[in-house]
Order: structure tokens, then sequence, then C-alpha cells
């Protein structure tokens, strides 16, 4: 085993902060949600990241992936929302191993509903205490660091096989 690299005084302090300011930051993002909306927070970035795709739909992989979640805890979580009929599912005619979630017109007018408090929520708690020169360093920051962890041997990623589906809107159980 090699020799550790202690982190200095500095350094000390930022993970504190980071890591503190990231728990406080997402424990009142969930309350907000969930008193609000009844979401869970990844329950509101699975319809974000659906709103903003291609015909509103992801490739689950791809979508677990974009989540930095697992392909069953994303599972899990859209079975929750597909009960409620914010997404469904539909499978891909020419790939049976692909499946993909739909945001539906119920999670659109839900999530339109959601997001100005979300980011009202997000502005008030990290974006009104910062500089503009401290949010543009901590974008560049957490930036690079999110895409060399992103970059890494297999981590997160998506299998990505290229096949394209055709008969979009076909759905997984029969219903379009």
């Amino acid at each position: 085993m090699g020799h550790a690299r202690w982190l200095n005084d500095e350094e000390k302090r930022a993970w504190t902060a980071f890591t503190t300011a990231h728990a406080l930051l997402y424990r009142r993002l969930e309350q907000q949600l969930k008193r609000d909306f009844g979401l869970s927070g990844l329950q509101y970035e699975i319809l974000a990241r659906l709103s903003g795709a291609p015909n509103r739909e992801m490739r689950m992989a791809e979508l677990a992936s974009a989540l930095v979640n697992s392909k069953s805890g994303l599972t899990y979580q859209l079975g929750h929302t597909e009960k409620s009929g914010l997404v469904r599912r539909r499978s891909c005619p020419s790939d049976d191993r692909a499946v993909y979630a739909v945001l539906t017109g119920d999670g659109m007018a839900l999530l339109e509903r959601a997001a100005p408090g979300h980011v009202e929520t997000v502005r008030e708690l990290l974006f009104d205490v910062l500089t503009p020169d401290q949010v543009r360093a901590l974008a560049e920051g957490l930036g690079e660091a999110s895409r060399r962890m992103a970059e890494g041997p297999g981590e997160g990623r998506a299998a990505a096989d290229g096949t394209a589906c055709s008969g979009a809107g076909a759905a997984v159980d029969g219903r379009a």
C-alpha cells in the first residue's frame, strides 16, 4: 500500500464545506419537493432530464448514467413515477434490450409547476450567497472533477452500443 497524500488545511476546509453544503442543500431541496409536490429529488431530476431530451424520452441506461444512478435505482424510482402517470416506459421494436423512459403530459405539467419553486430554492440557498467569480470557480472546478470521474475506467457510464431504435412511441405494455 502506498503513502497516503493527506489533505492540507485548505483542502480539508474545502472538502468539509463541500460535503456539508451538499448534504444541507440536498435535504432542503428534498423537503421542498416532497412538501409541495410529493416528489423525491431523484424523481424531479428524472422529469427534468426527460423534459430536455428529444421527444421527451431517453434510453433507461442513458438516463441512469445522466443521473449518476444505478439502473436498479432508476427502475425503482421510475416505477413510482409511472404509477403516478408522470412517465411511461416503451420498448424498442428494433432492439429487445432497449427500454425507454418517456415523459407524459401529466409529468410535464407537474414539472412546469414544480420547477419555479425548485429553482428559487437552489438560487436562495446557493447562488444568492456566492459572487459571480465564486459561481464561475465552482462551475469550473466541479465541472472538471465531474469530467475526470466520468471518464474513469467504466465508472458510471452507460453502455453506448450505438443501437438506434425505430418506432418511437411504442409502449412496453402495448399502450401508446
